[in-house]
């Protein structure tokens, strides 16, 4: 008999600045698959757009996966990205872990089988959500020796690779430095001298906490013209930096910031599908292709995976959510031939591993899914209900229209 789509609900819960969102999908025979998506870095209204898509899954036969993404892609070809998108792969990773349940074995044999026994991963956000989010993560960084501790710290606990971010600092010590996304409101985002001798210091400092023999990525994100990410680079030669990462909807000019820097670029977190990975690809703009499966879904992530290999070029999953997250990422990353490395926010909150049944083993850098069939963990219902979401305003706690 077919086992399909019985019923689907959404649930979040507080994640402290931000709030963590699941898909919970109910299979005629019981089975119950989850995903988790994300209602916070993209734009907002995603939980309506899944509230008003939802009821056309029902009734998908469980294992026709492709098929259901397909279908439900016919009626959003207008606008396939974006929110969109994002509906498609919340359903499609919510899927993918009630197919793997009900067959029995864990998401990576659908997609191929593994490759790897364990995923080297990168201490994302380094010094940077101590800076931003002492209250939820503690160890709270205050100055360029905070910096230079978190560093310290990541080498010691056996990291071979830390990320971190673009902070100014003042009196009050260190600020995120997010024009992008109007923190603070910048339209032209343009680099200023003392920004470039702030970011300097930060990465300085980080550099000697971490040593020679630990890899260096900085995310510029969307906050600079390849102008500034140029003067930036410029300012930061002197530390070995292995990957710039930067956001730009413009593949030329992020192949002319590759060819004129000389360091590694990473970008297309916030891309959707082949089709828009395609224009990077072949303008030769990355060395590293980032992939949201949260965003876009593991099964499309690995035809995207696919076809960056078939440009040379390695991908790194998108990955600073939930546990849930983590996993579904993990099990993508077990079956990709062309993974350069996976991004993992080691700061949790205090609650993290409470929300969820299992949690990603860590032993030094390397990262190894729980054992069992889908995801191989799955969030518990009464911990994310004791802790109910928080209506927050603005984005990422900015207001741009408040002077």
């Amino acid at each position: 008999m077919t086992s399909t789509i019985a019923s689907i609900e959404l649930l979040a819960c507080d994640a402290g600045w931000r709030n963590y969102h699941f898909v919970k999908l109910t299979t005629s025979d019981g089975v119950i698959g989850w995903s988790e998506y994300d209602e916070d870095y993209g734009p907002r209204g995603l939980t309506q757009a899944l509230e008003l898509y939802t009821p056309l899954f029902l009734g998908a036969d469980i294992m026709e996966t492709e098929r259901a993404y397909q279908a439900l892609a016919t009626t959003m070809r207008p606008a396939p990205h974006g929110i969109t998108g994002e509906v498609l792969g919340a359903i499609e990773n919510a899927m993918l872990d009630a197919k793997a349940r009900t067959i029995g074995v864990p998401v990576y044999e659908l997609l191929g089988g593994k490759i790897r026994d364990s995923i080297n991963i990168y201490w994302s956000h380094c010094a940077s959500w101590r800076i931003s989010h002492p209250q939820h993560y503690g160890n709270a960084v205050t100055d360029l020796g905070g910096v230079r501790a978190a560093g310290e710290e990541a080498r010691e606990r056996g990291f071979h690779a830390v990320k971190t971010n673009l902070f100014e600092y003042g009196e009050s010590g260190p600020k995120s430095w997010a024009t992008g996304f109007a923190n603070p409101f910048n339209p032209g985002l343009n680099i200023t001298t003392k920004l470039l001798n702030d970011v300097t210091a930060h990465v300085g400092a980080l550099r000697d906490g971490v040593g020679d023999e630990v890899e260096l990525f900085i995310d510029f994100n969307f906050n600079a013209k390849p102008e500034g990410v140029l003067k930036l680079l410029s300012a930061l030669d002197g530390f070995n930096i292995s990957w710039a990462e930067f956001d730009i909807y413009n593949p030329d000019a992020l192949a002319f910031i590759r060819a004129q820097s000389g360091v590694a670029v990473a970008s297309c977190e916030t891309s959707f599908g082949v089709r828009q990975f395609l224009p990077y690809l072949r303008a030769q703009a990355i060395d590293v292709g980032i992939i949201d499966v949260v965003w876009n879904g593991v099964a499309q992530g690995m035809k995207i995976a696919h076809t960056a290999e078939a440009f040379d070029v390695n991908i790194a999953p998108h990955n600073f959510y939930s546990h849930l997250a983590t996993t579904m990422s993990a099990q993508f990353a077990m079956a990709v031939p062309n993974l350069r490395i996976m991004e993992h926010d080691v700061d949790r909150l205090s609650y993290d591993d409470d929300l969820f049944t299992d949690r990603p083993r860590i032993v030094g850098d390397e990262l190894t899914v729980p054992s069992g069939p889908g995801w191989g963990m799955t969030p518990i219902e009464d911990e994310i209900r004791r802790r109910p979401p928080v209506h927050r305003e603005g984005y990422f706690g900015n207001k741009p229209l408040k002077r």
